[in-house]
This record gives C-alpha cells, sequence and structure tokens, in this order.
C-alpha cells in the first residue's frame, strides 16, 4: 500500500533520526562519531522490513514473469507456486506484508519514538532538501552492504550469499567540517564492519542512506530502487515533469467526475496522463505548439495504454485522453467549456525566455479565462518566473482570483504552484474572422 502513494518519490525506512545532532568542529572528529555511530544504531528492525520489502518485490516479479506466457488462463495460473494463483489472494497478502512495514516497531526504542517505520518522501519535500542550498551541499555515495540474516542473503538459486551494499549521504547546510563524500566514506567504512558486508556501488542489495540537514541526521535503509516519479513516462523532454509533482497539482484542483480537464502547454504529457491514469472519469485533453512535444506525448499515451493491455489481458478499454497540436493563444475549445486547467507554464528557462514570457503569460491566462466555466471553473499553474505571472494576474484580476499558492522545489529551481479560480466576469468572446 505505502509503494501505490502517489505523491512520493522514494521510501526509505527509518533507522533512527536525531533532531539535533552536534557535529564537532574538528572534521577528524566529526567524522569518528559518525562512525561510532553504527555501533549504536538499532538495526535489527529495519533490516526486517527491508526483508519484507524484497521479498514482495520477488514475487511481483515472478508473477510478471509468468504472466506473458500464459494469456489469463485460469489453469496456468496456479503454475505460481505458493501464491494460489488467484490474483485477489495475492493483492490481500500483499497488503498484509505492506502493513507490517507500516507497522514494524522498535522494542526498545532509543532516543526517539519514531525510530522505526516506513517515511514516505514526498516529491517536494525531497526535492527541496535534495536541491536546496546547492552550494552549501552536496550528495555522494560510498558503497556499503547488508547483512547476510536468514533468507535475507539469498539468490534466486537459493544459497546465502554475503550482501553487497552502498552508503549514500545527502547533507545540505553550511556548517559542516566534512563534505558528504567524506561521511559517505566513513560511515560507509563503519557499516562495512560492523555486518561484514561488501561494499559495491552499483550492483548492490541494501542502500543505505545517511541525510544531514544542518543538525539534522537521519539513518535509513532504502526501499525503492529508483524514484517512483518514472512511473508512467516512457520518452522524456527536456523539462519532464515529475509524475509525483503532476499528481499533487492535480490534486490540489480536486477533480470531480465528469469534470473536463485541460492541460494547454502539455509538453510530454506527465499532467495529462497522470490525471487520466489517477481520474478515470474525468475527460482530459493535451495539447502543445511544438510537434515534437505532441509525438513524445502521443508516444508516452501508446505505452500507458499498452500496459492497460498487458493488465486486462490484451483488451484494451482506452484512456480517456486525447492529444492534439495547437496555440495556446487561441485554442480550439469553446468558450466557457473546460472545468480545470492544469498546466506547467514555460519558466522561460530551457524552453522560451523570460521576455517572452512577459507577452505569453498575459495572453495565456486571457485564453485559459476564455475557455474556463465561470464561477466554477479552476487552474492549477506552476512556474518559476513568478514575478511576471504576479504582473500577469494583477492585468486579468477580473478574471482569476488567486486561492492558494504552494512553493515547490523543482530540481533546484525555486517555483511557485498557484490556484486560480475563475470569476464571473464573463471573458471576451472570440471574434469571428469569416
Amino acid at each position: 500500500q505505502v509503494h501505490r502513494l502517489r505523491s512520493v518519490d522514494n521510501l526509505f525506512v527509518v533507522v533512527q533520526e536525531f533532531k539535533d545532532y552536534q557535529f564537532k568542529d574538528n572534521k577528524e572528529d566529526a567524522l569518528k562519531d559518525l562512525e561510532d555511530l553504527v555501533k549504536k544504531l538499532p538495526w535489527t528492525d529495519p533490516l526486517k522490513v527491508w526483508e519484507l520489502n524484497n521479498s514482495l518485490k520477488k514475487k511481483k516479479t515472478k508473477r510478471k514473469k509468468h504472466n506473458p506466457q500464459s494469456p489469463a488462463s485460469k489453469e496456468k495460473l496456479p503454475d505460481d507456486g505458493e501464491e494460489g494463483g488467484s490474483d485477489q489472494k495475492d493483492a490481500s497478502r500483499q497488503e498484509d506484508c505492506a502493513q507490517n512495514v507500516a507497522g514494524v516497531e522498535p522494542t526498545g526504542g532509543q532516543d526517539t519514538g519514531e525510530t522505526h517505520g516506513v517515511v514516505a518522501r514526498n516529491g517536494e519535500a525531497e526535492e527541496q532538501e535534495e536541491n536546496e542550498q546547492s552550494d552549501a551541499k552536496d550528495e555522494s555515495q560510498v558503497g556499503s552492504g547488508s547483512e547476510p540474516k536468514a533468507g535475507e542473503g539469498q539468490g534466486s538459486e537459493g544459497e546465502a550469499k554475503v550482501l553487497k551494499f552502498r552508503v549514500t549521504c545527502n547533507r545540505a547546510g553550511d556548517k559542516h567540517s566534512f563534505t558528504s563524500n567524506e561521511a559517505a566514506r566513513d560511515f560507509g567504512g563503519a557499516v562495512q564492519e560492523h555486518f561484514q558486508w561488501k561494499a559495491d556501488m552499483t550492483d548492490f542489495d541494501v542502500e543505505v542512506l545517511l541525510n544531514i540537514h544542518s543538525n539534522e541526521v537521519v539513518v535509513g535503509i532504502a526501499l525503492t530502487e529508483e524514484s517512483l516519479h518514472r512511473r508512467n513516462i516512457t520518452h522524456f523532454g527536456p523539462t519532464t515533469l515529475r509524475s509525483t509533482l503532476a499528481y499533487g497539482m492535480l490534486r490540489l484542483c480536486d477533480p470531480q467526475p465528469t469534470d473536463i480537464i485541460v492541460d494547454p502547454m502539455c509538453g510530454t504529457g506527465a499532467i495529462p496522463i497522470e490525471g487520466a491514469a489517477e481520474w478515470p472519469s474525468c475527460y482530459h485533453i493535451a495539447g502543445d505548439n511544438n510537434p515534437q512535444a505532441v509525438k513524445r506525448a502521443a508516444n508516452n499515451i501508446c505505452s500507458l495504454l499498452k500496459k492497460s493491455e498487458n493488465k486486462e489481458s490484451s483488451s484494451s478499454l482506452g484512456i480517456p485522453l486525447d492529444i492534439i497540436q495547437w496555440d495556446i493563444c487561441n485554442l480550439p475549445l469553446r468558450t466557457g467549456s473546460v472545468d480545470i486547467i492544469v498546466s506547467d507554464m514555460p519558466f522561460g528557462k530551457r524552453i522560451g525566455s523570460k521576455k517572452k514570457n512577459w507577452d505569453l503569460y498575459p495572453a495565456c491566462l486571457m485564453e485559459m479565462g476564455r475557455i474556463c466555466t465561470p464561477g466554477t471553473g479552476r487552474a492549477v499553474l506552476l512556474t518559476q518566473d513568478k514575478k511576471c505571472f504576479a504582473k500577469a494576474l494583477s492585468r486579468l484580476g477580473h478574471i482569476w482570483r488567486k486561492g492558494q499558492t504552494v512553493w515547490v522545489n523543482v530540481g533546484g529551481l525555486h517555483a511557485a504552484v498557484y490556484l486560480l479560480k475563475r470569476t464571473w466576469e464573463r471573458a471576451e468572446e472570440k471574434r469571428s474572422f469569416w
């Protein structure tokens, strides 16, 4: 269940958290303290959670291998061995396990009540922690491994093996005498000594996380191999939005069944694809003026259709999503016909320019106001060009009222998500040119 959360990039189980860790001023002493910490940490329960998480993953891949060969024939399903062949059973087993994962509590908790338990890191929060203060922060990985406990270190053939590991250190703040590289190296060395694991930077079984943010230190064990934000997109563009952030934006405007949701500057389609996957009872329309972007978005939609085909055994029901090439300032949509507009506006960095935004933003907001239903319509827009957006909004205050602003970190850029409410004011009708 935890793995199914949509606004989360990475999951890890917390070994221990220190809210106010006092680092020594001298580099050698500070690093020695981190080394000594390894022996004092309560590793047992978090490693059980890691093991449980792994056993879940193995079952999942096992099922995937069987399915393509047995096209939904019930006689073949029980081949999955102990899984009983029933999807329902499998799902409930997964759920049981997942509840256990979230429920591991330490018997003799150390400094904090939250010593163990799964932590889901929200897309924005995580990016913020990792990317803010990029000058005063660095990130590094040093190989380190994991304890060969019963069942934990078993390869596919079933023989026990020494676990391989790495330590990844994320450090932010300017009060530290050491780099993240040094912290990961020394902490990793102590982990290796403690568990007798083998260090391996690329092909590791266990990833130990050492997150240092000013005086806060969190030691954890990763439960996700790659970020969950890569779930729907196969064809990436120059500024593809994370699916986790797209989900958060859609959720902010609270879509209701039968709402028509438009992304007029969809790029590779991250927002409408996430929308169609999570809100299938709404109708999603995506468009962009760049033919290359429309092509990428269409490819992403195709791979999503293929995915749903595999699940439903070759009969695809399609998804409520269309993609069109159009001009944002001249949309082929009827006035007042759209319930929600969700879009990632050009920041003016990789795409467009700040100068162009001064003309583009007011024109966009004007046209969005025209197609949006007066009184009930809403828009959620993401931009890093906040000055330009504020100016455009002040010019169009009769059409759009600003609701909420959520600050997010997009790849190190400090951006804002604006929730706008459509006023009852009528927007200018499109004049006919014929």
